[in-house]
């Protein structure tokens, strides 16, 4: 099971994250490697200033690491390499999660609500994550300006609309890799029509983390015949 005994001080822990159980725990530490201090600044900014500025629910406070930061790392062992887009960042989940955890990639947040941009600006700043670039509005606003490789999304649209906004985002031989819930079969199988006209093959896979948590569901959405 997962080690969850805090090794912070609790002066030097942000309110926000005085409640999470896997705040200070060394199978967090481990998980993240070297890369482990970036990505618990964003944390401890995300618990700091995120229901201020309306980006979590005071509930979700005590599953920062949890709900959100591992939640949006889950994604990473499925990125094959290139320029990530994540469309609707809002809080910078799962973009500036796997910015911190690969400071190489290039990465860019699109966002269209202008306090969700500020804070994308802030928070990157801070948390010393220099790989990312934002970029105001919607999905289908920014064709003329912004190409992907590889599209993720979390938590902002059903499959098929995700498909019919992004598509021409998404570079000849890109991919979708979409962080979905325990729905995610379901889903992909509702958008089988949107999948078919634009001739994507898609898939559900099991993304674990820590031992003694939740695996998440990531759908990957390829181009047919681009394998």
């Amino acid at each position: 099971m997962t080690d969850v005994t805090p090794q912070h001080a609790a002066d030097d822990v942000p309110r926000g994250l005085q409640d999470d159980p896997l705040e200070g725990a060394p199978a967090v530490e481990e998980f993240f490697g070297d890369r482990y201090a970036t990505v618990r600044a964003f944390a401890e900014l995300l618990a700091d200033q995120g229901v201020l500025r309306g980006l979590i629910g005071p509930r979700e406070l005590e599953r920062v690491w949890e709900r959100h930061i591992l939640n949006s790392a889950a994604v990473v062992p499925f990125l094959g390499e290139g320029v990530l887009v994540d469309v609707g960042s809002g809080a910078g989940l799962p973009g500036m999660v796997v910015a911190a955890m690969q400071p190489e990639r290039r990465i860019v947040l699109v966002e269209p609500m202008e306090r969700r941009v500020q804070w994308l600006l802030e928070a990157s700043r801070a948390a010393g994550i220099e790989n990312v670039t934002v970029v105001r509005g919607r999905a289908e606003e920014v064709v003329e300006s912004v190409e992907a490789d590889i599209i993720t999304a979390r938590a902002v649209a059903s499959i098929d609309k995700l498909v019919k906004w992004c598509m021409p985002l998404l570079s000849p031989t890109g991919q979708m890799v979409l962080l979905k819930g325990r729905s995610a079969q379901d889903e992909l199988d509702r958008a089988k029509y949107a999948l078919r006209k634009h001739r994507l093959a898609g898939e559900v896979l099991e993304a674990g983390t820590l031992d003694g948590l939740e695996p998440t569901r990531v759908v990957r959405l390829t181009r047919q015949g681009s394998r």
